[in-house]
C-alpha cells in the first residue's frame, strides 16, 4: 500500500485527481503487473511540482541523499521495503557495504548517511560504510550533531580481485549513496561475485537525463490511455541539445532555437487548457545533480542575452565539470506553499514502494524558479492517522489522504521509467 501523506494544502487538480481516484483498483494491478516484468531502482527519489492544471516529476534521482528528512513516523516502511529489496539480491544477505559521497563534509548529507544506516541494520544487516577517498587510510570517525558517530573505512579489494570490502568485512551486497559525477572509480569495475546497487550506469558518469525522460514518455503514455487523460496533464516536454557551448560565438544558437520550439509547444497546451500563466522552461545539464547547471528562462532572447556569470552557471556543475549537453524542459509552476514560501513535494521509495516525503522549501524563490538551491529548507510528511487511506467519497481537493495518493502514483512513474531506462542503457542487458 502507498502511505497517504499528511499536508494542510489544497488545490486544484480536480478532475485528475478524480479520475485517478475512480481508477485505482485498475492503476494498482496495473503497477503489480508491471513489476512482474520490470525490476524497480534499489532506492530512488522523485521531485514533483504542483502547478494546479499540471502534476508532474521534474528531477528522478537514482542515489537519494535526504533520507534524515524523512518523518520517523515512516521508517517502519522504510524497513520492511529494504528487506523486501534486498531479499531479492541477496536473500542471505548478512553484511552491507554502504559507500557515501567521496568527500562527505556537509552534516544534512552525514545525517542522511546515518539514517540509511539505522534502516538497513534494523532488516538484520552488518552495514558498515566504505569511503572512495584514497586520502582516508585508516577508520575514521565522523562526530555528528546529535552526539552520534560514524566511521568511514578504506575500502579493499579481495585476493583475487574480485570482490570489493574493507579489511575483515566481506559484503555479499555494496550499496552506493555516490552518484559517481566524477566518473567510475576503477575499484567499483569488475565485480563479478557481488551485487552492486545501483548498478554503475545509473550513476551520472553514464547517466542522461534525456533517457529517463523518454521512458518516461513511454511510461505515461500508456497510463493516461488507461485511466483516460491528457499525458501532458503528468508529463513535461522536453527535448536535448548536443554540443552546447554558450562561451563561443553563436554558440547559444542550438539552446535558443530549442527554447522557441519547446515554447510554441507549450502555449498551444496552455491555449487548449485556457491557462493564463506565462510559459517558461528550465535549462540544465543533462547529467548531474544538486541543483547546479540549471535556469529559468522564459524567452530565447533571454539565452542570447545572458551574462558571463549566468553562462558559467549553466556551463559548470558538480566537481566543476563542463557541460555540453542540456536539456531544456518544460517548466511546471509549483503553487504549493508552506508558511507563504514556495515549496514542492519530494518522494522517497526503496523497491517499488513509497516510504514517505517532505516538502521542498524556500523563502526567497518564486513559483517558476528552481527550489534545489542555498536557503532551502525541508518539512517531513508522515501520516495524519496510523492507516490514512484514499477517502473515495471526499470532495476532489479536500482530503489529503487523495491528494498524497496522487503523489504517489506519479512518483511510481517516473520509478518505472527508471527501470526502463536502466533496462535499456545497461551495457549487459542479458541480467535482465
Amino acid at each position: 500500500m502507498v502511505p497517504h501523506l499528511v499536508t494542510a494544502l489544497n488545490g486544484p487538480l480536480l478532475d485528475l485527481e478524480k479520475k485517478i481516484l475512480e481508477a485505482t483498483p485498475a492503476i494498482e494491478r496495473w503497477f503489480r503487473l508491471e513489476w512482474q516484468e520490470h525490476t524497480p531502482p534499489f532506492y530512488c527519489s522523485v521531485d514533483l511540482r504542483n502547478s494546479g492544471f499540471k502534476l508532474a516529476p521534474v528531477d528522478t534521482n537514482l542515489f537519494p541523499g535526504c533520507f534524515n528528512n524523512l518523518a520517523t513516523e515512516m521508517l517502519p516502511l522504510a524497513v520492511q521495503a529494504a528487506m523486501a529489496a534486498i531479499e531479492k539480491y541477496c536473500p542471505d544477505a548478512k553484511n552491507l557495504l554502504l559507500i557515501p559521497e567521496q568527500q562527505p563534509r556537509h552534516s544534512s548529507y552525514l545525517q542522511n548517511i546515518a539514517r540509511q544506516v539505522q534502516i538497513f541494520r534494523q532488516t538484520g544487516l552488518n552495514v558498515r560504510l566504505g569511503t572512495l577517498d584514497e586520502n582516508i587510510k585508516q577508520p575514521t570517525t565522523i562526530d555528528l550533531p546529535n552526539g552520534s558517530q560514524l566511521i568511514l573505512e578504506p575500502l579493499q579489494r579481495s585476493a583475487n580481485g574480485r570482490r570489493l570490502g574493507l579489511k575483515n568485512f566481506d559484503p555479499c551486497t555494496i550499496l552506493l549513496n555516490n552518484d559517481l559525477s566524477a566518473g567510475i572509480p576503477a575499484i567499483l569495475e569488475n565485480l563479478n561475485e557481488q551485487t552492486l546497487l545501483p548498478p554503475l550506469h545509473a550513476g551520472w558518469a553514464l547517466r542522461r537525463k534525456n533517457n529517463h525522460f523518454s521512458a518516461y514518455d513511454d511510461v505515461v503514455k500508456k497510463f493516461a490511455k488507461m485511466v483516460d487523460i491528457d499525458p501532458w496533464l503528468l508529463n513535461p516536454y522536453f527535448t536535448k541539445c548536443n554540443d552546447v557551448n554558450v562561451d563561443a560565438v553563436s554558440g547559444e544558437d542550438p539552446l535558443a532555437n530549442a527554447v522557441d520550439a519547446l515554447l510554441a509547444k507549450i502555449r498551444k497546451k496552455y491555449k487548449q487548457y485556457g491557462i493564463k500563466e506565462k510559459p517558461f522552461v528550465i535549462i540544465k545539464a543533462n547529467a548531474g545533480t544538486y541543483g547546479m547547471g540549471i535556469m529559468t528562462v522564459r524567452s530565447s532572447a533571454e539565452v542570447r542575452s545572458l551574462s558571463q556569470q549566468q553562462r558559467h552557471k549553466i556551463s559548470v556543475v558538480k566537481g566543476g565539470l563542463d557541460v555540453n549537453e542540456m536539456i531544456v524542459q518544460e517548466g511546471v509552476y509549483t503553487f504549493e506553499q508552506i508558511n507563504e514560501s514556495v515549496a514542492e513535494p519530494v518522494v522517497y521509495m526503496i523497491d517499488r514502494y513509497v516510504v514517505g516525503g517532505f516538502y521542498r522549501v524556500h523563502e526567497d524563490k518564486g513559483a517558476d524558479e528552481n527550489l534545489k538551491a542555498p536557503g532551502m529548507h525541508f518539512v517531513p510528511l508522515a501520516f495524519a492517522h496510523q492507516h490514512a487511506v484514499p477517502d473515495m467519497r471526499a470532495k476532489p481537493g479536500t482530503a489529503a489522504p487523495n491528494r498524497f495518493y496522487l503523489y504517489g502514483v506519479v512518483a511510481r512513474l517516473a520509478l518505472l521509467a527508471a527501470s526502463l531506462e536502466l533496462e535499456k542503457t545497461d551495457p549487459n542487458p542479458e541480467i535482465y
